[in-house]
Parts: structure tokens; sequence; C-alpha cells
């Protein structure tokens, strides 16, 4: 299934499957975030994606920032989130 359309749910099932532990109130923070920027399913599993990547854990507030700037600058799809991060090196990948 490609990721990109995947839902956030389903996106956090995939990782659990893949054996990543994500706490319960790491899911409703990831929610939040959504939310709070209006992002897109895809959006915000690129930022999920990235921060797992950046990290090797959930960070909340790392994911928040990215998916705030996304939002900012106008970033719609996983595509140009992981071209955006690698342009402007916030984060090695």
């Amino acid at each position: 299934m490609e990721k990109s359309l995947r839902t956030v749910e389903d996106y956090l099932h995939y990782l659990q499957s893949k054996g990543f532990r994500i706490r319960e109130d790491a899911v409703g923070f990831i929610y939040f975030g959504k939310h709070y920027t209006n992002a897109t399913d895809e959006l915000t599993n690129a930022a999920i994606e990235l921060t797992l990547k950046a990290q090797k854990e959930f960070d909340g507030s790392f994911y928040i920032s990215l998916l705030e700037t996304f939002t900012s600058n106008k970033i719609k799809t996983r595509h140009e989130a992981i071209q955006f991060v690698k342009e402007k090196q916030l984060i090695a990948i």
C-alpha cells in the first residue's frame, strides 16, 4: 500500500505492525497536531515518518514543529515534505 494513500489511523497500525510502539498519549498528540495545523493525512503521516527517522522515537514537539513548518510553507505531499527537509537540511535523511 502506498504510504501517501493511508489514513493516519492506517499508518499508525502499519507502524505498530513494523514494531514501533507509539503510546496512547502520543496518538492523541498526533491527532491534536493534525487538527491544530489543519494538515492532511498524507502530510501528517510524512511528519510522523520524518519525526521517527530523525528522533528514533516519537517526539511530540518535533512533530508539531515539522507540521507547522510544512503547512506554513504550503507543503502538500509526502514527496514535497521530504524534498523540503533535504533542501533546508532540517534533518539528515
